[in-house]
């Protein structure tokens, strides 16, 4: 099982242990003993970045272990490995913005079922519960924006491989992405449309 240290912090760079390296088609997939790159999941997209001079192309789950695919191969033993800052920053900050509205929706009577966190794609997904409420994107933007403007620090518990993470008062999820470690990091978050269809409403949103 690889180990994954972003469960429990959030270091860029870090010095980690190579298992193996074998060719895959035309790239070399790499197991780690631990890994701070974000695999593919959770309506996150992966990390890229680097492994000693080896360029980190995709990353994903695959059964226990998260496999990292690169350009050239690593012979096994320490490597220095770095998350690409830029790419990891707007992933993470994209993930809470969609807790936020997660928690908007919940509070209204809404049960999130589905989580797209990606750049230009951003969707959080409901179901109606039987005290729902009219959602409108005037009132999501505004509790979104008072709670940005709280600025609320970011809480995460590890518990028998269960990790949760919230913000400050409000209710936490089960998740396995990064999030920002304070609200105020997010800038401005737009809700940009709600669509309903076959009992399912969908919130488009997006990050400045």
């Amino acid at each position: 099982m690889t180990e994954r240290l972003f469960f429990t912090h959030d270091h860029l760079t870090a010095e980690l242990e190579v298992l193996s390296c074998t060719l895959h088609e035309d790239q070399f997939a790499v197991i780690l003993q631990s890994t701070i790159f974000h695999p593919q999941g959770g309506g996150q997209p992966f990390d890229t970045g680097w492994l000693g001079e080896s360029t980190v192309l995709r990353v994903i789950q695959e059964a226990d272990r998260v496999v990292h695919y690169v350009d050239r191969p690593l012979e096994p033993g320490p490597v220095t490995a770095r998350v690409d800052e830029q790419r990891r920053a707007l992933h993470t900050r994209l993930h809470s913005a969609g807790h936020l509205i997660g928690n908007v929706g919940e509070s209204l009577g809404w049960m999130p079922i589905k989580a797209h966190h990606w750049p230009g794609e951003g969707k959080i997904t409901f179901i109606r519960g039987e005290t729902a409420q009219s959602m409108e994107a005037e009132t999501l933007q505004q509790q979104v924006n008072q709670w940005i403007a709280a600025d609320y620090p970011r809480h995460m518990n590890l518990e028998d491989g269960t990790r949760q993470v919230g913000f400050g008062e409000l209710p936490a999820y089960a998740c396995g992405g990064t999030h920002v470690q304070n609200l105020g990091e997010l800038g401005q978050v737009t809700i940009l449309a709600l669509s309903e269809k076959k009992g399912a409403l969908s919130v488009r949103y997006e990050i400045a």
